[in-house]
This record gives structure tokens, sequence and C-alpha cells, in this order.
């Protein structure tokens, strides 16, 4: 790739060619939970600074984050039954971005009505899967996509989000490359608990897939029947920036040129002995990315390991100085696309994976490996013993620092003991480094 396409794609800025490619999609930025405890967030989404709020009458909005009288941050402000205060000279915008108040001139000259004159940028919000969504683009805005797991029954779900300093192409890229987990996640992983372990289990074909919704990649391993579902189903690089595994959702947000937000949405199904099963609040928490004690980045949970990958690229990974491998033909398919998707926003037409039809952005239907399990469910003794979801009995394997509150929530929701952890550190649970330990045969 040369330097003019990769500033292309990972410049994300208003009026940037890809940056118009992200803004005619709906994306999460938190989780409705976060707002529990409180009203106001600062945020910044596509290099722009922006406040998100709840206000009075359980309302989200998302505006910019300076007030339009003097400049002053809004993020300081206060929420009323309708909008957002600035605690400056208290002029009100509702969710839509105008003015609703202008204390001192609807007091002196209210027949003016300056406040009908005065709108400054806001975006809509919508709450859905205990997500909140945005959509940063020209209007009519498309549907948000109801992607099918977000309404399967009987299962706990959690989010967690994390701020990353690199560019969000190279994490979604990470979306589309099988041969990472080898390395990445097994042996890597293997070899952080033992420094002689073996080397796992070697891959012995790839392939590469398009489908409306975005890029599939499949893979054999050598441990592995063809009949497996990592070659019969495969995973999903979900279109623009997400990646599909079945039991959970990664999202890589753009923050700006520099920066992005890693949130996963993860579905865990109870036991049959648990059913009916409801859960009335999805927990949010932020995951830690360093290990204040060492200094050094997490790198013991799948996903802290993968960030350590995109944060070893540099802050904008430099493109020109790749030598791609066979195995990265799934790499080039996703940059070809993404060029593609610049072309037609720049013809006038929608990119890949928009839907504009109401009733098809209704459970939508994505390819799911272990589909069965993870909808009908089985029984405890079954889930403790599969080879992949028994480790979640016992760890939460995708990122450090769960909080001990959602850990002992998962538990009751399972049905387990909080405290039957085998104590190990994930990487050692998940691939069988412990002696007597089950060896890992279906893995992300």
């Amino acid at each position: 790739m040369d330097a003019a396409q990769n500033e292309l794609l990972t410049q994300v800025g208003p009026a940037t060619p890809m940056g118009e490619v992200l803004r005619r999609h709906w994306f999460p930025v938190a989780g409705v939970s976060e707002f529990d405890s409180e009203r106001i967030k600062a945020i910044r989404l596509l290099g722009e600074d922006l406040v998100l709020y709840r206000d009075l009458s359980g309302t989200f909005g998302l505006t910019e984050r300076q007030c339009a009288h003097r400049r002053a941050d809004l993020s300081y402000g206060f929420v009323e039954k309708c909008g957002l205060r600035c605690s400056y000279h208290g002029w009100t915008y509702d969710q839509t971005g105008q003015c609703v108040a202008m204390p001192f001139e609807d007091t002196v000259v209210p027949q003016a009505k300056y406040k009908d004159k005065i709108r400054i940028k806001a975006y809509p919000v919508k709450a859905h899967a205990g997500l909140l969504w945005t959509y940063m683009g020209p209007s009519p805005a498309p549907e948000l996509p109801d992607w099918e797991p977000f309404g399967w029954n009987n299962g706990f779900r959690q989010i967690v989000i994390s701020e990353l300093p690199c560019n969000w192409l190279q994490a979604q890229e990470n979306s589309i490359d099988p041969v990472h987990f080898e390395w990445m996640h097994m042996n890597w992983g293997r070899r952080q608990e033992d420094e002689n372990a073996e080397l796992g289990p070697r891959h012995m074909e790839i392939a590469f897939d398009e489908f409306e919704y975005g890029l599939i990649y499949k893979r054999k391993r050598e441990d592995l029947m063809e009949n497996h579902s990592m070659w019969t189903v495969g995973r999903v690089c979900l279109w623009p920036n997400a990646f599909y595994l079945g039991d959970h959702f990664e999202w890589r947000i753009p923050i700006d040129d520099e920066n992005m937000l890693s949130i996963g949405w993860m579905f865990n199904r109870v036991p049959n002995e648990q059913e009916l099963y409801v859960q009335d609040r999805i927990p949010t928490w932020r995951g830690p990315v360093v290990d204040p004690e060492t200094g050094r980045w997490h790198s013991r949970h799948v996903m802290n390991q993968d960030f350590v990958a995109w944060v070893g690229q540099g802050t904008i990974a430099d493109r020109t100085k790749e030598k791609l491998g066979l195995s990265d033909r799934g790499i080039q398919m996703l940059r070809k696309q993404l060029l593609k998707d610049v072309a037609a926003v720049e013809r006038g037409e929608d990119p890949k994976g928009i839907i504009r039809d109401p009733e098809k952005a209704k459970n939508v239907e994505l390819p799911t490996a272990e589909r069965d399990l993870l909808v009908k469910g089985a029984s405890l003794d079954a889930f403790m013993k599969h080879p992949f979801f028994g480790h979640h009995m016992h760890e939460f394997l995708f990122q450090a620092g769960q909080p001990r509150a959602v850990w002992e929530e998962f538990c009751a929701a399972m049905g387990i003991d909080p405290g039957h952890s085998t104590g190990l550190p994930p990487a050692a649970a998940r691939f069988g480094v412990a002696q007597g330990a089950e060896k890992e045969e279906a893995g992300p």
C-alpha cells in the first residue's frame, strides 16, 4: 500500500474520505448502564469533541461540546427535564441541538425569541442491546441493524470498553486475520505460562468469503476435522468496523486518527437448569490495558493480547513498509472494499452493509458457529465439559480487570459458585497449560 492510500484509509475526521464512509453507519459509543450513576460524559468520536448525556426524562443526547454562547464546555453543564444546560449562563439545548432556553434573554425580551435562532451540532442516539448508538452522517439515516444475537433469550450479557492509543484500521484488520489465533492466542498464551511449552496445532488451510454484511474467514487446523464450525461456518469481519464471533461482538470505534475505543458485547448462554433467565440490566465496565505494577500491557487475556499487537504496530501503522504473506488475502480484501466504499460515497451512493428497509433490519442473521448451543442451551454439566465454553465457567477470558461484582452476577446467572475459579490466569486455563486441562478445540 502506498502512503496516499494509507492516509486515506486511516484519517477519520470531518470531510475526510474514510471519515465520510464511517459516518454512514450506526456504531456504539457507550453502555446504557454507564448512565446509572452519571448523567454526562465527555467523549470524542471521529475527531469531534462531543458530550453524551441522559436528561431527567431519560432521553439521551449527543451534542458538540461547546456552548454556542461563549464556547463553555457543556460536559460541565447539568441536565434538565428536557436537555442539557450550560453552567456558564444557563443556555439549554435539547437532544436535537436546538436551544430551548436563554434565561436572561427570555426574561428581558421574551418576544424576540432569540433561542429559536440558535442550534448546535447534535447527533441522534438510540439505546439498543444495552449499548448507546449514534449516527453522525447525513440524513436520512439508515436503519440500525438489530443483529440476531441481541434478541437471544436466556443469556448473561456484559459490555467492556477500553481506550487504545492507535488507529482503528489496524484493529479492524485483525478481524480478518485467522492465523494470528495460532500464534498470539495459543502459542504466546502457552509460552507466557511455560517457556518450554510445546507449540499448538498448525493451520493447514484458510479461506475467505464476502457476504452482504462483511467478510468471512474460515480455517482448518491439523487437529480439527473438516466438518468443524471453524471451517464450515467461520467468523465474521462485520462491516465496517466490527468483529463477530458467535458469542460476542467487538467494535473498533475511532476516537480520532490516533486513538480508538474497543467495545465488546459478550453473551453467555445460561444452562438449561437456569431457565427462564431474564437479565434486567447489562453491566458495562472499563477494561484496563496496562498493569500498574509492571507498567507493561496486560497480555494474558485474549483481547488484551490483540491490543498489544495493534498498539505495537505504531499509532498509525505504516503500511508502506509491510511485507504481506499468503495468510493476508483477507487483509487485502478488506482494504479493497474500503476503497470501493470511499468511491461509492463520493458518487452519492451507500457503502457496503447499509440497510434502508426497516423490515430487513429486524433480527438480522449472521453466520454463527455453535448456534444451537447458544440459542437452545445445554445442561450445566455439558457447558462445564465443553472444550471452549467450559473455560468461561472458570474465568472471564476476554479482558483483564473484570469487576468482582460482574463476575458474581455471571456466576449467579450460570448457577455456579463464584469462588470455584481455577485460579489460573485465563491463558493457562484456556490453552491447557495446567496438568489435566482439556485441549482447546473451538476458540475464537
